[in-house]
């Protein structure tokens, strides 16, 4: 991942890239709107990077049909399921454009703000992120989790991401070589786009329901989600236990010598079962969740030192590769 292919065609402005799991029925309503925001802005190029995931359905013979008719479509084909931040990152890996959009083929973002994304580009900002005021396609929970994942993530982290900002923004190509350079393998795809800096703008949206399909995303793969961005992006969940640790052996120090102070000026006590049990228990607890932060954080090193590649291509289509 560290070495940035760039492929020499200067002839596209705008690189649209679609990551997708078993998408098949959003394809064609997808490529419409899609084709609707190209015809409205003519004077700019584009190319459509498709990844598909490890589809198990028909999503790529769908997708070879419309690159076969045009060869702005452009397939990446893992070899399984990698994940979505994997794909974004191939997207911006082969992608030719001055700039790239990163986009979710079930149209909840919709493509006309592609527009207002191109317009603020040509302003001068190197960033332009949608800001989605307006939640109500998701349920309850998932807004309410939503909204404490953002705030957890910016009191814990030096490069906070704006609330309610998702991956769908255009990225100019200085801020794509400078995510291409990164070498890490456990990739949280908003944190790096908050790490990385420059000059941003955020745009206001109301996030739409799903055109078809069903998300492949449930409660225990966002908080899987949760817990890779929080790991991924800051040290705060290892550090706090120092502090944790010596506010809890400072209180243990004085615990001891008012133990001693009162029996010395009392004599010796009968021993209370209950109060030590709730001791024993309220530490104990305490040290497996240490452990348990910790080896968080070993098994993502574990994964970095073996250093594999963080996806396998198996076939792209409508490609010209020159490194």
């Amino acid at each position: 991942m560290g070495k940035v292919l760039k492929i020499n065609d200067d002839s596209v402005d705008v690189s649209i890239i679609v990551s997708m799991y078993n998408e098949e029925e959003s394809l064609g309503l997808f490529f419409e709107k899609i084709n609707e925001v190209i015809n409205n802005n003519l004077k700019y190029s584009f190319e459509i990077i498709c990844i598909d995931d490890g589809s198990i359905d028909g999503t790529y013979e769908k997708l070879c049909e419309f690159a076969k008719k045009d060869t702005k479509v452009k397939i990446i084909k893992f070899s399984r399921n990698f994940g979505k931040e994997y794909g974004m990152m191939a997207g911006f890996k082969y992608c030719n454009g001055k700039c790239a959009i990163p986009i979710d083929v079930d149209l909840q973002d919709p493509p006309h703000l592609i527009s207002e994304f191109i317009e603020k580009w040509n302003e001068g900002y190197d960033m332009v992120y949608g800001i989605r005021i307006d939640r109500k396609s998701d349920t309850l929970l998932k807004r309410l989790t939503a909204k404490m994942f953002y705030k957890i993530y910016n009191l814990l982290t030096k490069s906070p991401i704006p609330y309610n900002a998702g991956d769908y923004r255009l990225i100019d190509r200085k801020v794509i070589n400078a995510i291409l350079s990164l070498n890490e393998k456990n990739i949280f795809m908003k944190g790096i786009f908050g790490w990385t800096g420059f000059k941003s703008v955020g745009i206001k949206y109301i996030r739409e329901k799903r055109s078809a399909g069903v998300s492949k995303w449930n409660y225990w793969k966002l908080w899987n989600f949760a817990l890779d961005g929080i790991t991924a992006s800051t040290t705060f969940p290892l550090r706090v236990w120092t502090y944790l640790g010596g506010l809890l052996s400072l209180s243990g120090m004085f615990y001891a010598f008012y133990i001693i102070l009162r029996t010395i000026i009392k004599g010796i006590d009968v021993p209370g079962y209950a109060s030590l049990l709730v001791f024993i228990l309220l530490l104990g607890g305490i040290q497996m969740v240490i452990l348990g932060i910790i080896g968080e954080y070993v098994g993502r090193i574990f994964l970095e030192v073996k250093n594999r590649p963080i996806y396998i291509v198996e076939n792209k289509v409508n490609f010209r590769d020159e490194e």
